[in-house]
C-alpha cells in the first residue's frame, strides 16, 4: 500500500467546494485557513497542542485581559483586507492585541496583525511560511513553540521582517523578554515534557505552561 501523498492540489472547484462544505458541516474547519485565496488545512492538533495552547491563556488572561490593557484569545482570524476577508487569513494558536493597536476587531476577524502571537507547531506544518504574512499585517512579536526537538523562540517585527530575538532550549534555557508584554519566557526540564516557564517581572509571579 502506497503512503498518502503529504500535499494534494485539487483543481476542480466543485471537488474542492465540496470538501470545504463537507469539513464545514463536520465541525473540523476550525483550523483551516486560506492564503491568498488557496484554501490550507494544516494537520489536526493533538491533545498536547491543546495543553499548550489552554495553559498559555492563563498568565496573558491574568496579566492582560483582567485589569483591561487588551484582548486575549485562541484561534482569531487575522487578514489583511476588509471586507473580503475571507480570500486572505491566517489563525494563530494565540494572539495578544493591547489597547494601543491599530488593528480592528469586526468580530468574525482583526484587521491587522497582534502585539504578541503564539504559533505551536504541529507535524508537517512550517510557521516560517506564515512570517511574511505576519510581518505584512505588522504583527509586533511572534513566539514559535517547537516541539521536535523542544524549542521556543521569539520575533520581533524590524521594519518590514520578524527578526529573531532569542531562543530558549533545553541545556539552554535562555529569557526571552517581550517587548509588548510585561512577560518574559524561556524553556524548562519538566515532565513528560518540557514547560515553558512565563514569569512577571514586576509581582515575580511564574506559570507552567
Amino acid at each position: 500500500m502506497t503512503e498518502a501523498a503529504s500535499e494534494v492540489l485539487i483543481k476542480d472547484r466543485e471537488t474542492a467546494e465540496a470538501i470545504q462544505a463537507d469539513r464545514k458541516e463536520r465541525g473540523i474547519d476550525k483550523w483551516d485557513e486560506v492564503w491568498d485565496g488557496v484554501y490550507v488545512v494544516p494537520s489536526m492538533p493533538n491533545n498536547e497542542h491543546q495543553q499548550i495552547q489552554a495553559r498559555f491563556l492563563l498568565p496573558l488572561l491574568e496579566v492582560i485581559d483582567e485589569p483591561g490593557l487588551g484582548f486575549v484569545a485562541a484561534g482569531v482570524n487575522v487578514t489583511d483586507r476588509h471586507p473580503d476577508w475571507e480570500e486572505n487569513y491566517r489563525g494563530p494558536d494565540v494572539v495578544v492585541y493591547l489597547k494601543t493597536t491599530k488593528a480592528v476587531n469586526y468580530d468574525t476577524h482583526w484587521l491587522g496583525g497582534p502585539d504578541f502571537l503564539v504559533e505551536i507547531m504541529s507535524p508537517d506544518e512550517d510557521p516560517m511560511a506564515k512570517f511574511d504574512f505576519y510581518a505584512k499585517v505588522k504583527s509586533q512579536e511572534v513566539m514559535i513553540i517547537d516541539r521536535h526537538p523542544w524549542a521556543v523562540e521569539l520575533y520581533r517585527l524590524k521594519g518590514k521582517k520578524l527578526a529573531l530575538v532569542g531562543r530558549s532550549i533545553e541545556g539552554k534555557p535562555a529569557v526571552l523578554t517581550s517587548n509588548v508584554l510585561p512577560l518574559t519566557f524561556k524553556l524548562v526540564v519538566g515532565k513528560p515534557r518540557p514547560r515553558i516557564e512565563v514569569t512577571h517581572p514586576k509581582t515575580k509571579k511564574t506559570w507552567l505552561v
